[in-house]
């Protein structure tokens, strides 16, 4: 049986849909903001009609026994707490139904499970042909292990993120690694860094990436603001993400969802619902390209942002097809190739001038390619450009936009 989500398209998703919320108008809604999976679903039939009828998917938390990391206490206790005889009394309860398209296995694991976990993912593959294991990882904000191999109480079980994330890759077989980070709630400078170590792993290791962003708030007197939302997407495009997950649709953790408690919309749904459109309208281009490094341009030295990354900024890049590559504001610039040699070579540019909404601006990306044709994507429209008197191209930003640039 095939899976049914075609993880071949950029997939939008989001955590939490509470039962106040599965009205059919509630679905409807949320199929009309782009959202093409729900996370953390349960096994609510008369639900699922209405997100097979509005071509939602969901994945299901209810099937099998639930693991989370939490704090750290329980590390290294997976196997000994979820015992396989719970993994088979979940299949042999499991009713299938269309709009199911994977099965939750637990959030935040600890390295010391992981070769558990590693089995468990085979195990749900194995068990659910029509749905994928799903499991999302901690962000590098999650506490370290600060003696041995033998410590439990920590969060990632390795002394490094990036051991972290080495020791996933090493024990679990999924085609995919997902991870959350809450910029807004942690730093920026964190997010570059933990987008350069799971987008580098996952390109190393031939797989997707997908991230966890925040559509909610952890103050309850700060909203995510519309570009905040842009920031984040974009960035993460430029390291290569093939999946955007937005937390809170419902009551979940924090505050300011997309729905409120009461079942209303709140300021975040028309804000959510323009940016998913923006990446949907050029989300199948996208998704013609694979991301090979990723650039930090027009930055200078000492940037905030730039005070955990490993990466060097540059003044410009040149990457043998596109050439001085600069802007007056900073720029992350994802290199990418096509996956069909026909596509060629692009670019996904993210404006990184203003991370926090505060001081929007507008500018120009220019560069230079030669004898290829040059094609801008944003949102729903596509552009061919031409250069200039003095063969540079132009491609004019806003502040926290994504620009997609191919050369064929």
């Amino acid at each position: 049986m095939k899976n049914r989500l075609d993880r071949s398209k950029f997939f939008l998703g989001t955590y939490i849909l509470r039962p106040y919320a599965r009205t059919e108008a509630h679905i409807k809604d949320l199929a009309d903001a782009g959202i093409d999976v729900v996370m953390c679903m349960q096994s609510d039939y008369e639900a699922l009609d209405l997100f097979a009828k509005y071509g939602v998917g969901a994945i299901v938390n209810d099937v099998l026994p639930g693991w989370w990391g939490g704090d750290g206490d329980r590390a290294g206790q997976m196997a000994e707490t979820n015992t396989w005889d719970k993994y088979d009394a979940g299949v042999a309860k499991f009713k299938d139904h269309p709009a199911i398209v994977g099965i939750d296995t637990g959030d935040e694991p600890s390295a010391l499970d992981f070769p558990y976990y590693g089995r468990v993912m085979d195990y749900t593959e194995r068990h659910f042909p029509g749905q994928f294991a799903y499991l999302n990882l901690y962000p590098n904000y999650a506490s370290v292990s600060q003696n041995n191999d033998e410590q439990t109480v920590n969060q990632l079980g390795t002394p490094t993120y990036a051991e972290h994330i080495a020791k996933y890759c090493e024990n679990v077989g999924t085609d995919y690694i997902c991870y959350d980070f809450y910029m807004y709630s942690a730093s920026v400078a964190g997010a570059y860094e933990n987008l350069r170590i799971v987008a580098d792993a996952a390109r190393d290791t031939g797989r997707s990436m997908w991230i966890v962003l925040q559509v909610n708030s952890n103050k309850p007197a700060v909203w995510i603001t519309e570009n905040q939302l842009r920031f984040q997407a974009y960035t993460a495009m430029a390291f290569g993400t093939e999946s955007i997950i937005w937390a809170c649709w419902t009551a979940g953790w924090w505050h300011n969802q997309v729905v409120d408690e009461n079942g209303e919309k709140t300021e975040q749904y028309e804000k959510l619902k323009t940016v998913n459109l923006e990446i949907k309208g050029f989300a199948d281009t996208y998704m013609k390209y694979r991301r090979t490094s990723t650039h930090f341009i027009g930055f200078g030295e000492n940037h905030p942002d730039l005070r955990m990354l490993a990466y060097e900024p540059k003044e410009s890049l040149s990457t043998g097809i596109f050439f001085d590559v600069t802007a007056p504001q900073p720029i992350v610039v994802g290199q990418m190739v096509g996956k069909d040699a026909d596509d060629g070579y692009a670019l996904m540019i993210a404006a990184a001038d203003d991370a926090q909404d505060v001081d929007n601006k507008s500018y120009e990306v220019t560069f230079r390619v030669y004898d290829r044709v040059v094609t801008v994507y944003r949102g729903g429209t596509a552009e061919v450009l031409l250069p200039d008197a003095d063969g540079v191209y132009h491609v004019p930003m806003t502040s926290s936009a994504g620009a997609l640039v191919t050369a064929k």
